[in-house]
């Protein structure tokens, strides 16, 4: 069970969590807090949800996760156009948040995965997935959903990536009120950054990045391209370097060849 007291005693922020909705069971909490329709409008919102019955991963992929054991929430980010404009940063925002909070509190190493996975010992430990909506033609609401694997100890079924958990690599349980505080206060200050100092989210991004340099395949549907990862962009768009030149690729999975 999850302890609401405990998390709101470590919490440390201004807006981020603030406004804080815990439910046993939901479709998805990206998908509530996407939907208008429920009320919740207020930026900085967090939804954690024990067992998602529709939780989904990015391309519509199911996102697998035993009750009661792990993260599954979602951030609303209502109305802050200024963010708006850096959707892939808010993207390596979170990854970075997620990173940085196992490695402060479990001194475990991590690495990024472009666009947006955590891993530990080059297993999958959190995946995060960003939705928004627009009226007319301005995004006015984004939500971040991200799950983080805690302490689930068995994973079924067939990966992209091998899974695993804080709990599998730490060699013990981790209490998941303490993680979600630290998360949502890294979060927050790296919000921030991306307002002041954009390239501070980029150069921390690339140093938790052990892909760059390497010789990757990027795969996008049915279409596979080959190259180097050269670097990214400001915006956090991959850089792919071919024989034909540097070519910017927006989306896709990658591996390593």
């Amino acid at each position: 069970m999850f302890e609401i007291e405990n998390f709101d005693i470590k919490l440390n922020t201004d807006f981020i969590g603030r406004n804080f909705i815990y439910v046993e069971e939901i479709d998805s909490t990206n998908t509530f807090l996407l939907d208008r329709k429920n009320g919740i409008n207020i930026s900085g919102t967090v939804v954690l949800a024990e067992k998602q019955t529709k939780g989904r991963g990015r391309k519509d992929r199911v996102w697998y996760s035993s009750k009661e054991q792990n993260l599954t929430f979602s951030i609303l980010l209502s109305k802050e156009y200024k963010l708006f404009d850096h959707l892939n940063l808010i993207n390596f925002s979170a990854s970075l948040a997620v990173a940085n909070s196992i490695e402060n509190l479990y001194q475990l190493r991590t690495e990024l995965k472009w666009p947006n996975d955590v891993l530990i010992n080059k297993k999958k430990t959190c995946g995060i997935l960003l939705e928004s909506s627009s009226q007319g033609n301005k995004v006015d609401r984004v939500v971040v959903g991200i799950g983080v694997n805690v302490n689930q100890s068995m994973f079924q079924g067939q990966f992209n990536y091998p899974p695993t958990s804080i709990r599998m690599e730490l060699g013990r349980e981790v209490e998941r009120e303490k993680l979600l505080a630290e998360i949502l206060n890294n979060f927050e200050f790296y919000l921030e950054k991306i307002l002041k100092e954009p390239n501070y989210i980029t150069r921390e991004w690339k140093e938790k990045c052990r892909m760059i340099g390497e010789k990757i395949y990027v795969k996008e549907g049915e279409t596979i391209k080959n190259g180097i990862f050269d670097d990214i962009d400001e915006e956090g768009f991959l850089l792919l370097k071919t024989k034909t030149g540097i070519e910017k690729i927006t989306i896709g999975d990658v591996s390593i060849v």
